[in-house]
Protein backbone atom coordinates (compact mmCIF):
# COMPACT_ATOMS: atom_id res chain seq x y z
CA UNK A 1 0.00 0.00 0.00
CA UNK A 2 1.08 3.57 -0.70
CA UNK A 3 1.85 5.93 1.78
CA UNK A 4 0.74 9.52 2.07
CA UNK A 5 4.01 11.71 1.29
CA UNK A 6 4.57 14.37 4.09
CA UNK A 7 3.82 18.02 3.82
CA UNK A 8 7.26 19.11 2.71
CA UNK A 9 7.72 16.73 0.41
CA UNK A 10 4.07 17.69 -1.53
CA UNK A 11 4.96 21.62 -0.94
CA UNK A 12 8.14 21.00 -2.99
CA UNK A 13 6.64 19.42 -5.92
CA UNK A 14 3.76 22.10 -6.16
CA UNK A 15 6.66 24.49 -6.51
CA UNK A 16 7.69 22.78 -9.55
CA UNK A 17 4.26 22.13 -10.93
CA UNK A 18 1.95 24.92 -12.75
CA UNK A 19 -1.19 25.21 -11.57
CA UNK A 20 -1.53 22.79 -9.06
CA UNK A 21 -2.82 23.24 -5.32
CA UNK A 22 -3.03 21.27 -2.58
CA UNK A 23 -6.98 21.32 -1.01
CA UNK A 24 -7.08 18.87 2.39
CA UNK A 25 -5.61 15.86 1.46
CA UNK A 26 -5.71 16.15 -2.22
CA UNK A 27 -4.33 17.99 -5.14
CA UNK A 28 -6.31 19.64 -7.41
CA UNK A 29 -5.90 21.69 -10.19
CA UNK A 30 -8.27 23.03 -13.30
CA UNK A 31 -8.16 22.66 -16.65
CA UNK A 32 -9.65 25.75 -19.36
CA UNK A 33 -10.51 24.42 -23.00
CA UNK A 34 -12.25 26.80 -26.27
CA UNK A 35 -15.51 24.53 -25.74
CA UNK A 36 -16.98 21.53 -24.01
CA UNK A 37 -15.75 18.85 -27.05
CA UNK A 38 -11.99 19.76 -25.81
CA UNK A 39 -12.70 19.38 -22.28
CA UNK A 40 -14.24 15.90 -23.11
CA UNK A 41 -11.16 14.81 -25.66
CA UNK A 42 -9.17 16.40 -22.59
CA UNK A 43 -10.88 13.82 -20.27
CA UNK A 44 -10.82 10.96 -22.07
CA UNK A 45 -6.76 11.34 -22.47
CA UNK A 46 -6.59 11.83 -18.63
CA UNK A 47 -9.35 8.06 -18.84
CA UNK A 48 -6.64 6.74 -20.63
CA UNK A 49 -3.72 7.38 -18.86
CA UNK A 50 -5.76 7.01 -15.80
CA UNK A 51 -6.67 3.48 -16.89
CA UNK A 52 -3.02 2.99 -17.29
CA UNK A 53 -1.91 3.32 -14.18
CA UNK A 54 -5.04 2.13 -12.62
CA UNK A 55 -4.95 4.99 -10.58
CA UNK A 56 -8.47 7.02 -11.11
CA UNK A 57 -8.78 11.29 -10.46
CA UNK A 58 -11.80 12.53 -9.72
CA UNK A 59 -13.11 14.15 -12.74
CA UNK A 60 -15.41 17.11 -12.87
CA UNK A 61 -16.90 19.16 -15.83
CA UNK A 62 -18.07 22.45 -15.90
CA UNK A 63 -19.09 23.16 -20.01
CA UNK A 64 -15.25 24.36 -20.99
CA UNK A 65 -13.56 23.51 -17.55
CA UNK A 66 -11.98 20.65 -16.34
CA UNK A 67 -11.50 19.64 -12.47
CA UNK A 68 -9.14 17.04 -11.52
CA UNK A 69 -8.47 15.83 -7.91
CA UNK A 70 -5.76 13.52 -7.18
CA UNK A 71 -5.60 11.43 -4.13
CA UNK A 72 -4.99 8.04 -2.86
CA UNK A 73 -8.01 6.62 -1.01
CA UNK A 74 -6.35 4.05 0.81
CA UNK A 75 -3.21 6.37 1.72
CA UNK A 76 -6.00 9.02 2.64
CA UNK A 77 -3.98 11.40 1.17
CA UNK A 78 -1.33 12.15 -1.33
CA UNK A 79 1.30 9.76 -2.28
CA UNK A 80 3.84 9.20 -5.07
CA UNK A 81 1.32 7.73 -7.13
CA UNK A 82 -1.00 11.22 -7.69
CA UNK A 83 2.22 13.00 -8.44
CA UNK A 84 3.44 10.87 -11.18
CA UNK A 85 -0.10 10.89 -12.53
CA UNK A 86 -0.50 14.67 -12.24
CA UNK A 87 2.97 14.57 -14.51
CA UNK A 88 1.56 12.60 -16.71
CA UNK A 89 -1.77 14.73 -16.85
CA UNK A 90 0.00 17.89 -17.33
CA UNK A 91 2.71 15.91 -20.42
CA UNK A 92 -0.36 15.17 -21.91
CA UNK A 93 -2.00 18.57 -22.16
CA UNK A 94 1.09 20.24 -22.74
CA UNK A 95 1.58 18.13 -25.84
CA UNK A 96 -1.95 18.82 -27.19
Amino acid sequence: MAEALDRQSIAGWLKRRAGWKRKGRALVKEFKFSSFRNSIVFVNRVATIADDMRHHPDIEILMDRVVLTLHTHSAQGITEKDLVLAEQVDFATSAH
